[in-house]
Parts: structure tokens; sequence; C-alpha cells
């Protein structure tokens, strides 16, 4: 064992582990250099582009991501193979054998190739778009990312999906054309019907001109329903996307205030205590 010991060159050894060592610095600084410049003038590019032609800011921000993930991919294959052949390894043998897990890829592992195929049509048909409201696999969110692999949908909760494309069969978006604000709101059988929806429709008017985001109406469109102790008034409105739910509750706060104004009921539940007096006799 002392002898093995003492025949092996420690110093070419030492010598050679402190070459790899440096050179696997020496290509780890020049990465980082390559990765933050690329996607610096990948960023400014896309940024260029949005503000001379005449594209959506949704697509340029889901091509500029997906342009991001392609280079990062690309940049990273080409670190691992530069520090393969450090080691003295065949980079030819690597590339071949890349090949070979490409073809085992597409025998075997279907969902991925799925993935991709379905992601590369979405991205060509322009199904969606970075910042889109969609409805996707059962899931309300705003994109956020569009990958040849995954795509990545924040729910209004916060909860960030990454969902396979390859379960987008059915896909609605909700970002396409205006939006529609709904209210019902409710006055009492006691009421008269025609002066409430002339009270509605001028507090809905007054709202329309403080607005701009409300594109159309908003509109009462008269009885929709009849409920136990109340009569139910409908009131729609086109606004612009991602805005309704900010319109429905500017219309709710405006449309009770003018029902109070003009001593309107809205019926709630009423709660009546019944004591019994007790008579000493």
């Amino acid at each position: 064992m002392q002898a093995w010991i003492d025949s092996v060159n420690w110093t070419e050894i030492g010598t050679k582990a402190l070459t790899v060592a440096l050179q696997l610095i020496a290509i780890l600084i020049i990465f980082f250099i390559i990765r933050a410049v690329g996607r610096s003038f990948i960023s400014k590019s896309f940024s260029k582009m949005s503000d001379q032609r005449n594209i959506s800011h949704g697509r340029v921000k889901t091509l500029e991501r997906l342009s991001l993930n392609i280079f990062s991919y690309v940049l990273l294959f080409i670190l691992i193979t530069i520090i393969v052949g450090i080691f003295e390894y065949d980079v030819t043998a690597l590339i071949a054998g890349a090949g070979i897990v490409g073809l085992a890829i597409g025998f075997g592992a279907q969902g991925l190739v799925s993935d991709v195929v379905t992601g590369f049509f979405i991205l060509l048909e322009r199904q969606i778009e970075v910042d889109e409201y969609i409805t996707v696999a059962g899931i309300d969110g705003v994109v956020e990312e569009v990958g040849l692999r995954t795509t990545v949908i924040r729910g209004f909760d916060g909860t960030v999906h990454f969902i396979p494309n390859r379960e987008i069969g059915s896909l609605s978006n909700h970002s396409r054309s205006n939006m529609r604000a709904l209210v019902d709101i409710s006055i009492s059988y006691e009421d008269n019907i025609d002066q409430a929806i002339a009270v509605l429709q001028k507090a809905c008017d007054e709202a329309a001109l403080e607005d701009d985001v409300i594109k159309e109406g908003p509109h009462v469109i008269g009885v929709q329903n009849f409920g136990d102790s109340d009569v139910v008034i409908r009131v729609i409105a086109q606004t612009a996307n991602m805005e309704q739910w900010a319109v429905e509750r500017k219309l709710r706060k405006a449309m009770k205030e003018a029902l109070d104004a003009n001593n309107i009921e809205i019926p709630y539940p009423h709660q009546v205590n019944l004591t019994k007096e007790s008579s000493a006799g």
C-alpha cells in the first residue's frame, strides 16, 4: 500500500486538479456573464419591438419569456457539454447520446412530446398571452407564462398553477373582448317597481359618466326574479377587461345609496323578540 502511495505523482494530480478547478470557475463566470448579457439583450429587444411595432403588450411578454426559456436551456446544454469536455470525455459521443435520448423520448415519453406539440400550437395560434384572464383545466386565473411544456397561471387567491400543455383540452379566454358586469338588487313587494327602476337607472347613468372603464350601459334590464320577500331587479353593463368586478362593486354602492335616498326598501330578515310578562297575584 505504501509503495502504491509513493508511486503516485501527487504533484501532477494536484496540478491537474487545480487546472480543472480554475477552468470550471472561468467557465462558470463566463456562463453567468453570457446569461446576464443575453437575457438583458432579449428583454431590450422585445421592449423596442413593443414600442416600434403594432404588437400587443401581452404578445410581446409572451414571446419574451419563451425566448428567455429557450435561451436558458440552450446555454445550459452548452455549459454541460463544455464541462464534460474538460474531463476529457468524447463530446461527440455525448451529442450522439443526446440523440439517442431524444429517440427514447419519442418512444417512451409521449406526454412530454404532447406538451411541446400542444404548446407550439397554442403559441402559433395565439390562443392565450401573458396577463390574460383565462379558464383552463378547471382553473381560473391570469396567465403568467406560456412555455413549450407548461403554462403558468396565477389564481385570484395568489396560487400559482403549473399546467402541462397536454391537459389544455379546452380553453376559455376572457380577455379578448369587453366583459360583462352583472348586479342583482332587491326591493320589497310594497315598493313601486317602475319608480325603483327609474331610480336605479339614474344611479347607473351617473356611475357611467364617472368611470371610463364602463364601455356600455349600465342598463336596468327589469325584474329578474320573485323571492320569498323581495323583487329582484337585474342590471347589466359592459366593461373593459378585468374591470367587471370593480364596476359591480361600484354599482352596488351607488344603487344602494340611491334606493335609500328615495326611501325604497331593500328587504332583509327581521328578528322579533317576544317576552312573556309574569304577573304577581
